[in-house]
């Protein structure tokens, strides 16, 4: 499950997240990495770290530790710590979804443009979803033999 999340991560980033048709001429489709790459040239770079941060790092951070938790055989102490850490980070889970959402919102300029969620909105929100079941049975099963 860890590895299908990571695929379908991978998969959702290089989708294109949504389309912006501005009046009829112009039409453009943007995945998450082309819209941080596209926010760091036009020197926005806060909102680009966020975006990167909660959008690319923190779900790949997340599958790596559960991979850690699933594959690395750890003392009793240890491995509920790394639950620990893993239960507060699948808290802020829904979080890079949400960051999408607004990206969405935010890139709206009402009459002017139409923006149209893409398949990848849909591949990303399967993917954290399927991050998040991971989470929880990695951590059911280790309850059962700890």
């Amino acid at each position: 499950m860890i590895l299908a999340s990571f695929i379908l991560l991978l998969i959702a980033l290089s989708l294109p997240l949504m389309s912006v048709e501005k009046m009829v001429f112009w039409k453009n489709s943007y995945s998450i990495i082309e819209g941080v790459h596209g926010l760091w040239q036009q020197g926005q770079y806060p909102l680009a770290i966020i975006l990167l941060f909660f959008s690319v790092v923190f779900p790949f951070f997340k599958l790596a530790m559960l991979g850690f938790v699933w594959s690395v055989r750890l003392t009793e102490a240890r491995r509920r710590a790394a639950l620990h850490w893993l239960g507060i980070l699948g808290k802020w889970s829904m979080l890079d979804v949400f960051v999408v959402a607004i990206l969405i919102v935010l890139v709206k300029l009402g009459p002017l443009a139409r923006v149209k969620p893409q398949r990848g909105v849909y591949w990303f929100a399967a993917a954290i979803l399927l991050s998040m079941i991971t989470s929880m049975y990695v951590d059911r099963l280790a309850q059962r033999t700890g």
